[in-house]
């Protein structure tokens, strides 16, 4: 089977077919990652250009990591240090580089929408790597990538998010991609970070954090985003860590083998205990992990790695 589309923006227009597909491809992927040599020929001769208007560090490395064990070639473009600063656009950007003979450029961008808008000037493929508070459909993919490792069947888990919904593209795209593959999902937040746009979904929208982790197998934890706040929305971090904080006394009240996520980074204390964190129950790293394998897979289903 292959992937049906040209470029990836995000899990709201995939199909549960289309992310199994990912899901098992990176899956595969994961034995390459295992070898003393973990390099494959699949990309030979293709060229990957991540393009980061935003500071990275998980979502960037493993893009070039992913890119780089596939044998592709790649260009990292530091908008900083480029002509951006000069007032080039997005179009002009993608355009010269184009020029250059890039094949797939790995786009964020802190305005939701510029990824699409570049699949409209480029000839290659365009994914994704988090736009706004849009999408970021490649750590919805290794979020559920790790559940399934870990729960196996995604179909009929109670799966809880807490913390910033309003401004978290990875709890959109999560929730797309656990919704399209049958989990309950419970989405728990402050009434001010609980956008009326979640009420649309069949899903459960809860303030109350120990009842939102009441009976759950999987519990998400989500980064406060100060960054895009342009308002006052709690009234300090102590209060936000004291109600939505998750530590080993509040998980005690979901499933005795529930497994606790988190995207990064993680500001320790606030959003999760640092016990929390480092505990058995924790599987924060193995998303790390399994962010390569994910965007080897795209990689390599975009770029016609399996026609090779």
């Amino acid at each position: 089977m292959k992937l049906r589309r040209k470029h990836i923006l995000g899990l709201q227009k995939m199909g549960a077919d289309e992310i199994n597909l990912v899901l098992d491809t990176a899956a595969n992927f994961k034995e390459v990652l295992s070898r003393p040599i973990r390099k494959v020929p699949a990309l030979r001769g293709k060229m990957v250009c991540t393009l980061f208007f935003e500071p990275s560090t998980r979502t960037r490395a493993s893009f070039e990591m992913a890119a780089k064990i596939l044998s592709a070639d790649t260009n990292s473009l530091t908008v900083a240090a480029s002509s951006v600063t000069k007032g080039e656009t997005l179009k002009d950007t993608v355009l010269t580089m184009q020029a250059m003979g890039v094949d797939c450029f790995v786009i964020r961008h802190p305005h939701s929408g510029a990824p699409e808008a570049a699949t409209k000037w480029v000839r290659g493929s365009v994914l994704n790597a988090g736009d706004g508070c849009h999408e970021h459909p490649t750590q919805g993919l290794l979020d559920l990538l790790t559940i399934r490792e870990h729960k196996g069947e995604i179909a009929g888990l109670n799966v809880t998010i807490i913390g910033d919904l309003m401004h978290s593209r990875v709890a959109r795209s999560g929730l797309w991609g656990l919704l399209k593959l049958g989990a309950r999902v419970t989405l728990c937040g402050p009434h001010t970070l609980l956008p009326p746009e979640f009420a649309a979904h069949p899903i459960t929208l809860q303030s109350d954090c120990d009842a939102a982790v009441e009976g759950a197998d999987v519990v998400m934890t989500l980064r406060l985003q100060n960054e895009r706040m342009d308002g006052v929305y709690l009234p300090g971090v102590r209060e936000f860590a004291r109600l939505y904080g998750m530590n080993e006394q509040r998980l005690s009240r979901a499933a005795p083998d529930a497994i606790v996520m988190h995207p990064g980074p993680i500001n320790r204390g606030v959003e999760i205990s640092d016990d929390l964190a480092d505990s058995p129950r924790s599987v924060i790293l193995e998303q790390v992990t399994n962010g390569i394998a994910v965007r080897m897979a795209l990689l390599y289903l975009l770029l016609g790695g399996g026609e090779n």
